[in-house]
């Protein structure tokens, strides 16, 4: 059986669906947001780009190996408003997958904390499942 600390052998399939209510980093008041996903910092996964809107829809799926007795146990994601000449962080936040490698479908809207957690700046539309092998 599956303890707290590994995972068993298999396939996460994460679906990124959308967002809502995302923070303007810029002056022009144009947001063009991705999102990278991970597990480890070492291999990330990104979005396509979603241009001018602060409420985009991917609707992409992302898939990940996991190993048996792997430690990872937190979906990592980073939400990003693409510049010409350089990016900003939107927010950021994790997934627990405890319950995901168990075999529960996690179906979530993540929120997007805002500095020192004064207000948020955004949610993100997650679903996460689990296929052992």
């Amino acid at each position: 059986m599956f303890s707290s600390h590994s995972a068993p052998r298999g396939v996460l399939t994460v679906n990124l669906i959308e967002a809502r209510n995302l923070h303007r980093e810029d002056l022009s008041g144009h947001t063009d947001p991705y999102v990278e996903l991970w597990l480890d910092e070492d291999y990330k996964q990104r979005s396509e780009i979603v241009r001018n809107t602060e409420n985009p829809v991917w609707n992409q799926t992302f898939t990940f190996n996991i190993e048996k007795g792997s430690p990872k146990h937190k979906l990592y994601f980073k939400v990003i408003d693409k510049d010409i000449t350089d990016s900003d962080k939107i927010g950021s936040g994790h997934l627990d997958l405890t319950n995901v490698f168990k075999g529960q479908a996690v179906d979530t809207w993540a929120k997007l904390p805002a500095k020192l957690g004064l207000s948020s700046h955004g949610e993100v539309h997650l679903v996460a499942e689990f296929v052992a092998q």
